[in-house]
């Protein structure tokens, strides 16, 4: 028996669970993928929006603010990367000034701090590489980056040290509802919980919609991606937004926080939950809709591209709160952009509606502080050097594109929730995210992986499930 049963281990999941976690109650985490972070948590712009786009007296854009403002002092707390570099919103026509004014005028009526208009001359001393075109920038210094794998990892240690039981491989398969409780059914069998929270992404109406005879649509809405090498960093240093249309706000030009350039995304609705291959036509759009905003895109240093599908509910907004008829099940479903900068408001928001029906006590014991896995390039020589003495893990360099060592790959399979995967290491550590895109280094890190987890190569996987790397060997044993 559970108090809460959250469906999902997305950054909205894992926020809600953190949050959940400072209240004296039983918590799990069921995911019917192999580790954290493998839906719409993975694949997004990894930005920490302002809050100036979403509709004024939205829930979305009051939790858009909130989760900016929440977002610095987390990172501290959990530590994960996050840089407020600022971001622009490029006008590039005298015409669509006034649309850049009535941003401007949305931004102040949300709460956006220190939002103002630039004008052309300004905005080329930020950004020398601005398209000739533009002629005016909304400037928000709020805005910011963020390794979205970091933080959607970084909530659910936290949560599962204070307590949250994580079920993974476990795919929910329908609800009973019992007098007091629910009765949550998976491909592991059946769980028993007072509460239920609907965090699954594109798959939230169809919980919801087994619960609730209110129905609720979701689109999966695809955007493709092209990530650059880190030889461009410094091509811009500031997000670069177009202005926003009925599909959202453009494709943008963004550094990372991890050095990189990223580019995307487009918004094209499917009907495939899983559709997240990307097509020549998406990449090809986004590479010229870039173009218009900045002029020399070095798009030949392209080291991957990659799909991410948005929950985009029909009303464009966050959906959150117990539904009507199905007492105790509380949705968080419509998470889209600007969800990953909404998520430390979300779980805050989650856990105040939970923890009020639960009538729960708050949880003395509760650690709201966690520290992440060692970077020895963040080190001085004198540092680094006593380090590789103690543990000569440190010393030994597996990923060479990224600089990663054979000791952060161990402490990412051993610590809570560790690594079971080729990409589970790789969201934990950047292995495999570099210009040769894990052609070196997977050999080595399936035999880290193997060794730590006491199993045989062959069953290593990349993703998890029947994603195994290793089919044969190509010579016999002797």
């Amino acid at each position: 028996m559970y108090d809460v049963i959250i469906i999902g281990a997305g950054v909205s999941g894992a926020a809600s669970a953190r949050e959940l976690s400072k209240y004296k109650l039983n918590i799990c985490v069921v995911e019917k993928e192999e580790d954290v972070c493998c839906g719409t948590s993975k694949a997004n712009s990894a930005i920490a929006h302002a809050g100036f786009d979403a509709e004024s007296g939205s829930l979305m854009a009051k939790l858009n603010v909130e989760g900016n403002q929440m977002m610095e002092k987390l990172s501290k707390e959990l530590d994960f990367p996050f840089k407020q570099n600022g971001s622009l919103v490029v006008c590039l026509h005298e015409e669509e000034m006034p649309d850049l004014q009535k941003l401007y005028e949305r931004g102040i009526e949300n709460g956006v701090k220190d939002l103002r208009i630039i004008n052309r001359k300004e905005l080329v001393e930020l950004e020398p590489n601005i398209s000739d075109e533009a002629v005016a920038a909304l400037y928000a210094p709020t805005g910011g980056i963020v390794c979205p794998f970091g933080m959607n990892i970084a909530f659910a240690e936290n949560a599962a040290h204070n307590g949250v039981e994580f079920k993974f491989d476990t795919e929910v398969t329908g609800f009973e509802k019992k007098e007091d409780t629910w009765l949550v059914k998976t491909s592991q069998g059946d769980f028993e919980t007072k509460y239920v929270v609907n965090a699954a992404g594109v798959y939230a109406d169809k919980f919801h919609n087994m619960v609730s005879e209110k129905k609720l649509h979701i689109t999966p809405r695809r955007g493709d991606y092209c990530l650059l090498d880190r030889s461009t960093e410094g091509f811009v240093t500031h997000t670069i937004f177009q202005l926003p249309s009925k599909y959202g706000k453009g494709v943008l030009v963004t550094p990372t926080v991890h050095g990189n350039t990223l580019v995307g995304p487009t918004a094209i609705d499917i009907e495939d939950k899983e559709g997240t291959n990307t097509t020549q036509a998406g990449i090809d759009e986004l590479i010229s809709k870039a173009g218009s905003t900045v002029k020399g895109l070095p798009i030949r240093q392209v080291i991957t591209s990659f799909a991410g599908l948005r929950a985009h509910e029909d009303g464009h907004e966050f959906y959150i709160g117990e539904v009507e008829g199905a007492k105790g099940f509380i949705d968080c479903a419509g998470i889209e952009s600007p969800g990953l900068t909404s998520a430390p408001a979300i779980g805050k928001m989650v856990a105040e509606i939970v923890s009020g029906l639960a009538g729960a006590e708050e949880n003395p014991d509760f650690i709201g502080t966690r520290k992440g896995i060692l970077d020895p390039k963040t080190l001085s020589n004198e540092e680094r050097a006593a380090l590789i003495k103690e543990n000569p893990a440190y010393g030994n360099i597996i990923c060479r594109c990224e600089m990663i060592t054979e000791g952060e790959i161990i402490d990412a399979i051993n610590r809570p929730l560790g690594a079971k995967s080729l990409d589970g290491v790789k969201r934990r550590t950047r292995v495999g995210m570099g210009r040769c895109q894990a052609g070196f280094c997977s050999p080595r890190t399936i035999e880290i992986l193997a060794r730590e987890r006491g199993v045989d190569p062959a069953e290593i996987t990349k993703s998890g499930g029947n994603s195994k790397i290793i089919v044969g060997i190509n010579k016999d044993r002797i």
